[in-house]
């Protein structure tokens, strides 16, 4: 009986540190997520370029927002104004870019792989080559500088015409 009392003991207190280990791992993940969404914040305040402002200013303007904030309709308004502004500069940034791929005769160093994948290009082990977005003007330069060459990507219909 005493064994079996010494068993259960140890059971329980396995039981017990098991379950401090979750908690506690649950914990660090709440812990990186408000981290995350901290960042998130701080990044939409320097690109609203509200960052300027003094931490009085600043804090004084996000109170006025308080308000607004537990109205459906201001949220919903302020959702759409801010998907069209993420949209805007997502069109900005990408317009005159175009799918090319990178090809090299021989393996890259570290510091090539490096910027290329800076630049936007992922490589692809199964074709071998480098692939991305990018505007092929900056891709051949970037391309011949190290050794190789930029290929423009057309589709079936660009390649019917």
């Amino acid at each position: 009986m005493a064994r079996t009392l010494a068993e259960r003991q140890r059971a329980h207190e396995q039981n017990k540190a098991r379950l401090a280990e979750q908690e506690s791992k649950i914990k660090l993940a709440e812990r990186k997520q408000r981290t995350r969404r901290l960042v998130e914040a701080g990044a939409l305040v320097e690109k609203s370029g509200l960052l300027e402002l003094d931490s009085n200013a600043l804090y004084g303007a996000l109170l006025s927002l308080q308000d607004g904030a537990h109205d459906k309709a201001q949220v919903d308004k302020w959702t759409t104004q801010g998907g069209r502004s993420f949209m805007r500069e997502a069109r900005l940034r990408d317009e005159g870019k175009e799918a090319v791929l990178l090809t090299f005769k021989g393996a890259l160093d570290k510091d090539a792989t490096t910027v290329l994948r800076r630049a936007g290009f992922r490589y692809s082990k199964v074709m071998q080559h480098w692939e991305g977005l990018a505007r092929f003007d900056e891709a051949a330069s970037l391309a011949k500088l190290h050794g190789g060459m930029a290929r423009r990507v057309t589709t079936t219909a660009d390649a019917a015409e």
